[in-house]
């Protein structure tokens, strides 16, 4: 398909969900700053666009044989969706905030003589963690619950329940104020680490958190995605049919 470079990376990635990987390997965001066009954010990333292109049309023919499979989260119901975020992202983030947390632990007072910008990582992740912990519980016990029992009205026809916190959009609002925060970090993060390409003279350990900090940023964008991009527009559009 045609891909229009004036679309913003948010629109993208919910249409051609192969530019995800694509974004990610050139340093675009396309979670907390979705709203730039991909002209704009490959401008941004230093990325030339006719490459960003090639790549995610080499990515669209390499899933093309998984699509069969895949679910389209933009229409499949909103209870299906959350139970995906919490059974998967959720339970990535829980799991992996300790073990990496262990990591870092270890390998900055091993290496941070020579390579001080570990006390920089740890600090940041530190923060990170503390937020995302905050964060996950009051999308699980506040947002998410309130999210089903809308669309349970909707299904049986009956009018929604009442919300301690009024509209839909204000908590929604407050989640994805603390994304932006979340992926503020992860650009520090990225930063600091060069790219999370670790020195000629990193340990097993040192490699291994670095890897671990790569991959639970590619985490996060994807769970970022789901919910900036597709859940909690669709829980706002659901909430304003039924006003």
């Amino acid at each position: 398909m045609m891909i229009d470079t004036e679309k913003t990376v948010r629109e993208l990635v919910v249409q051609v969900p192969a530019a995800m990987r694509v974004f990610q390997k050139y340093g675009i965001d396309f979670c907390c700053g979705g709203e730039k066009s991909l002209t704009e954010a490959c401008e941004a990333a230093g990325a030339a666009p006719e490459a960003v292109l090639r790549d995610i049309e080499a990515f669209q023919k390499l899933e093309a044989a998984y699509a069969a499979g895949a679910r389209d989260w933009s229409t499949e119901p909103l209870t299906d969706l959350i139970a995906h975020i919490n059974n998967t992202h959720h339970v990535y983030v829980r799991s992996e905030l300790p073990r990496i947390e262990k990591l870092l632990a270890k390998v900055p007072e091993k290496h941070g003589g020579r390579h001080p910008e570990l006390f920089t990582v740890r600090d940041l992740f530190t923060t990170l963690s503390a937020e995302l912990t905050v964060h996950l519980m009051k999308e699980e016990q506040i947002l998410f619950p309130y999210v089903e029992r809308m669309e349970e009205s909707a299904v049986s026809g009956e009018p929604a329940p009442p919300a301690m916190f009024g509209p839909v959009e204000n908590p929604v609002r407050m989640m994805m104020y603390e994304h932006e925060s979340a992926g503020d970090i992860l650009r520090q993060l990225r930063r600091a680490t060069d790219g999370y390409v670790a020195p000629e003279d990193a340990c097993e350990g040192f490699q291994s958190l670095y890897k671990a900090l790569a991959d639970f940023e590619s985490d996060l964008h994807q769970h970022i995605h789901l919910e900036n991009n597709i859940l909690f527009p669709r829980a706002i559009a659901l909430s304003n049919s039924e006003r």
